[in-house]
């Protein structure tokens, strides 16, 4: 569960990056392979060792390595997860990950949210997340979902019907904001 008292932050700047804003190193629009990523949503098992090592890959590189946020990311919780995974070209673009109510939340919840740095700006963070709400009703029903989001990254979740719920706090040093949706 998200702690509800914490270290006090500002707003986050409107310069602040977005999990969608461009990557200095991005492909340019003539590159092969922008087609749209192809979403599958498996449970643990059915991940296998290779798409589990692409998956932990890519997380690592986005949330230690980018973000440079030393944290235990093997947390247990995936085992219990539905792994939402975006390909394009046979390779993982994306990821989120879909826990059950009273794993993190009392809400089912969507958490490791991650688009690989080289296909932001291009729509995908709204893909894996409207796919991973698919995974979340498919899996759990109607029910409101929540997220620990990023505070930069409020704004993102709003548009797809996430509400802030409580104030801002640490979590890893990186501000965070709970947020839950409502259901259909």
């Amino acid at each position: 569960m998200a702690g509800a008292s914490g270290p006090t932050f500002e707003a986050p700047s409107p310069d602040a990056p977005s999990l969608d804003a461009p990557w200095p190193d991005a492909p340019s629009p003539d590159a092969p392979s922008l087609d749209a990523p192809s979403f599958e949503a498996l449970s643990f098992e059915a991940l296998g060792p290779h798409r589990l090592y692409e998956l932990l890959a890519l997380r690592q590189r986005v949330f230690v390595v980018e973000q440079r946020c030393a944290y235990l990311d093997a947390d247990g919780k995936d085992q219990e997860a539905v792994h939402v995974l975006g390909r394009a070209g046979g390779v993982l673009v994306a990821c989120a990950r879909v826990l059950g109510p009273g794993v993190s939340f009392d809400e089912p919840a969507i958490g490791r949210v991650i688009v690989a740095p080289e296909w932001r700006g291009r729509g995908v963070s709204r893909l894996v997340m409207r796919r991973a709400i698919d995974a979340a009703r498919a899996t759990h029903g109607d029910r409101p979902l929540a997220l620990s989001a990023q505070a930069h990254l409020v704004d993102l979740y709003a548009g797809l019907g996430f509400v802030a719920r409580g104030e801002i706090y640490d979590e890893d040093g990186i501000p965070h904001r709970d947020m839950v949706r409502g259901a259909d």
